[in-house]
């Protein structure tokens, strides 16, 4: 990938958005060079040790910049962690149809398809993996043939990617059946998505109902999955249609607590609000292996349910969480001075929000705020 580190060097010099680099890398699995498109997060060049998430997209010549859009959107609102995109060109000759044939008996790659199997696993995934800080969460994506083709690394026993996003796929033979029974063998989460329309082919439209079934029955406990059959559109107006409801799924988790979440999940507990903020940033570690702080809009959620619930007694523990994760800032001690004022130790309260005073602003808690509640409840 010779010219990568080129531009990514210019990267540093240019708007915060111009992230997509060209380039190609030589194989000799596939014996030829081939073109590869990289988008790269905003915050990359600002980040020198932060490690992002990997989405691969064959078809990358038209579907990079659908993946690259939802991408972009779903991490400027937070719902989405930033992002390594890379599309692997497979129209200029042809290549796809090479790329990602099947052995019409055996159902698995074929002398060519092996190649370029071969290519991703064995020389562009570690290429990019010496050249970019990538996490360990990877997913690959597909369309029509190439959707097809990425169910091949499920065969393996050690999938290469993490999730799957299927495409109106054309399925290799005896993938149906054997491609559910993978997927409860595999131990490790997975995420696996697939889409057709009713306008779409009738075999891709029976083969994907028939998968979607079997899948279901089997019951996987690691398998995080989603079929969706749209109204109105064909197998080629379905991929963007598509393509946000596969990384809206996929990245639920990582998703700050909603209005709904909270209503649903967290305000109808009887007790334990602390826990559930804990235990879903827990999860979202383990299960897509993404570190983050707790939001401070989430923490305001949990505030929320607390003083709705009365359990005053919990900000004391989340005193002890917001302290963890923002210890310069004044939200700990305003947690405390929550948790005395409407206990009515109102001495306490008024002294925890002055030591609040002097420490940082965070969200829209502010120096002037703290004062103002202090001498307010000194009054008491």
């Amino acid at each position: 990938m010779k010219n990568i580190v080129i531009a990514g060097i210019c990267l540093c010099f240019s708007s915060a958005f111009a992230q997509k680099i060209t380039d190609t890398l030589v194989s000799k699995k596939l014996n030829q060079e081939r073109e590869i498109t990289i988008g790269l997060p905003a915050s990359y060049a600002q980040n020198p040790t932060k490690k992002y998430p990997l989405v691969v997209v064959l078809d990358g010549d038209y579907l990079f910049d659908a993946f690259q859009g939802v991408l972009n959107y779903g991490a400027y609102w937070d719902d989405f962690p930033e992002t390594i995109l890379v599309g692997i060109t497979q129209n200029k000759n042809d290549e796809r149809s090479y790329d990602c044939s099947a052995d019409e008996m055996s159902g698995l790659p074929d002398s060519e398809s092996k190649k370029f199997f071969e290519f991703i696993g064995l020389e562009l995934m570690p290429a990019l993996e010496k050249e970019f800080r990538i996490a360990p969460l990877k997913i690959i994506a597909g369309h029509d043939i190439t959707a097809g083709f990425i169910n091949f690394y499920l065969y393996k026993n050690q999938p290469l990617f993490d999730g799957y996003i299927s495409l109106s796929p054309q399925l290799a033979n005896g993938m149906t059946e054997q491609l559910p029974q993978r997927l409860t063998e595999i131990q490790k989460q997975l995420f696996y998505y697939q889409a057709t329309a009713d306008g779409d082919l009738k075999s891709i439209q029976q083969s994907t109902k028939l998968l979607d079934e079997n899948i279901v029955a089997l019951h996987s406990a690691t398998l995080n999955y989603k079929y969706d059959e749209f109204k109105g559109l064909s197998h080629y107006s379905l991929v963007p249609q598509a393509i946000p409801s596969a990384l809206y799924q996929f990245f639920a988790l990582y998703q700050p607590i909603s209005m709904n979440e909270f209503n649903d999940k967290i305000v109808v507990l009887p007790s334990g609000y602390v826990d559930y903020l804990t235990q879903k940033y827990e999860l979202l570690e383990k299960t897509l292996h993404i570190e983050i702080p707790i939001r401070v809009n989430d923490f305001k959620a949990i505030e929320a349910a607390i003083l709705k619930n009365k359990q005053y007694e919990e900000f004391g523990k989340l005193a002890e969480i917001s302290d963890k994760y923002y210890p310069k800032s004044m939200l700990s001690d305003y947690h405390l001075g929550m948790m005395y004022e409407n206990m009515g130790e109102f001495k306490k309260a008024a002294k925890a929000y002055q030591k609040a005073y002097q420490k940082q602003d965070i969200g829209n808690l502010t120096k002037d705020m703290m004062l103002d509640k202090s001498e307010e409840l000194m009054k008491k």
